[in-house]
């Protein structure tokens, strides 16, 4: 790890960027309150649950940790009536903000006119949440190329997105890459931030896509990351 750029992040800075998250399918209610009240100790931006356990977060929150809820998770493979659906059930459960999965093999065959309108779907119903998008940017990178993921981006910003996500951490190309963060990041152009997430486990994991130019982190061992910065 570099010592200046840990010096420059800072645990606290780098805290305010994370996303702490439990989307394991055998989440249980108690350990989702659990990660809700980490989330408040720890400092972070937000805690990110699945749809079904929003409500049990936003029950066990009183510090008021923003909310965030994964859609159409994790295949990207719903229609979009159902994931707009989902999202606006969490959101009426207490979410804020809304992590969705788009259509990975439109983005592949090049039908970036279906990806748009997916997301648009989503942003449609629920105008006032921020909206990331997960492009699962490690299987574009893998069947595709750069310049599928550089069109993902721009279909995302297009639809009205607030961010752009790099995976699920569900899918077996794995997870963020240092070459996926920089080329989101160069696409969006700030105008979007950029959500790092999946196989971010270490504080040198996170200093290396948070200056490639990631602007929030999803983690799910955040406590150990943060722990790693001093």
């Amino acid at each position: 790890m570099s010592s200046i750029s840990a010096h420059r992040w800072g645990r606290d800075r780098v805290a305010g960027l994370v996303d702490h998250t439990l989307l394991k399918p055998e989440a249980t209610a108690d350990q989702v309150a659990a990660v809700v009240a980490e989330a408040a100790e720890l400092g972070v931006a937000a805690v990110c649950v699945s749809p079904s356990m929003v409500a049990v977060a936003a029950a066990s929150n009183p510090a008021g940790t923003p909310i965030a809820a994964v859609v159409g998770f994790p295949s990207g493979k719903h229609l979009s009536a159902v994931k707009a659906r989902e999202a606006a059930l969490a959101v009426a459960d207490g979410a804020i903000e809304i992590d969705m999965v788009i259509d990975i093999g439109a983005a592949l065959t090049g039908d970036f006119d279906a990806v748009r309108a997916d997301i648009a779907a989503v942003r449609a119903a629920v105008p006032d949440a921020v909206l990331k998008v997960i492009l699962e940017s490690a299987a574009l990178l893998e069947f595709g190329d750069d310049a599928v993921l550089v069109e993902a981006c721009r279909a995302a910003e297009a639809a009205g997105a607030d961010f752009v996500k790099t995976s699920t951490g569900f899918h077996p190309c794995g997870g963020a890459s240092v070459h996926a963060v920089a080329l989101m990041a160069d696409t969006v152009g700030g105008r979007l931030g950029v959500k790092a997430s999946g196989g971010i486990r270490s504080a040198a994991d996170a200093l290396a896509v948070l200056d490639a130019g990631a602007t929030r982190l999803g983690l799910s061992g955040t406590r150990a990351v943060l722990d790693g910065l001093g």
